[in-house]
């Protein structure tokens, strides 16, 4: 481990974004404790990383258990004595028109999108506080900065996760860094997500200039590695062939 290796908690890394997130950081020197509902994927990554030489640890994560995600952050914190990132990645994206009227699908974007980030700074803020520092990653979406038909409620969870990432921001000037990154379309399991059949279709044609979602991980992996006096507050990464 070098001086500039740090501790980082990734929520949602048993796929996409976050399951390269954690490769990528791993292959910085950072130590690694990973979270998501599918164990068996965070196992599988786990034995891949300290295979090639890194550290790694996991635990089944439910982001929407605020008593799940404080045992996350203390399970890092009594691992390697402290966390120094929180990577709230975790996020669902069931896409479809507002009349369709799929409320429980609502309630799911909601409750992962915002209350889990929420749930993430909860459990963190306190001890990052106490040691002197830290530093959060919220994944967003560019539907944090624009609305589009089938998304009002996806993109308004990703605009709350923004204006979260903001305050916190604000609040927490000269003592926790922020950093907001919004991907463009990037491959990933969010569509798998979309049960609206005329919002699986559009997005079908939406994905064919998809981002690998290692440039994502590119993008985290440059905010953490910057030194503390660097705060790097938002990241835009869309692909070059996309207008949105």
């Amino acid at each position: 481990m070098t001086d500039a290796a740090k501790v980082v908690a990734v929520t949602g890394a048993s796929s996409g974004i976050g399951e390269a997130t954690a490769r990528r950081l791993a292959a910085d020197g950072h130590r690694l404790l990973l979270g998501a509902r599918r164990t068996d994927r965070l196992e599988a990554l786990t034995e891949e990383i300290t295979a090639a030489g890194g550290s790694a640890a996991f635990q089944r994560l439910d982001v929407t258990d605020a008593d799940d995600v404080r045992a996350f952050v203390s399970a890092g914190r009594e691992r390697y004595g402290r966390v120094d990132v929180v990577v709230n990645n975790a996020g669902v994206m069931p896409l479809s028109p507002l009349d369709a009227l799929r409320t429980d699908e609502w309630d799911r974007m909601i409750d992962v999108n915002v209350r889990g980030v929420l749930h993430g700074i909860a459990a963190a803020l306190p001890m990052m506080r106490a040691q002197g520092g830290g530093h959060f990653v919220n994944i967003a979406s560019v539907g944090a900065y624009e609305v589009s038909p089938t998304a009002a409620v996806y993109c308004a969870t990703k605009f709350a996760v923004r204006a979260i990432s903001e305050g916190l921001r604000q609040e927490s000037a000269g003592k926790i860094r922020v950093t907001l990154v919004s991907p463009g379309v990037t491959e990933s399991e969010l569509a798998d997500d979309i049960s609206d059949p005329t919002a699986r279709e559009a997005m079908k044609a939406y994905r064919a200039v998809a981002l690998p979602a290692s440039a994502i991980a590119e993008a985290i992996a440059y905010a953490v590695s910057q030194p503390s006096e660097v705060d790097v507050n938002e990241i835009v990464v869309r692909p070059t062939a996309s207008a949105q």
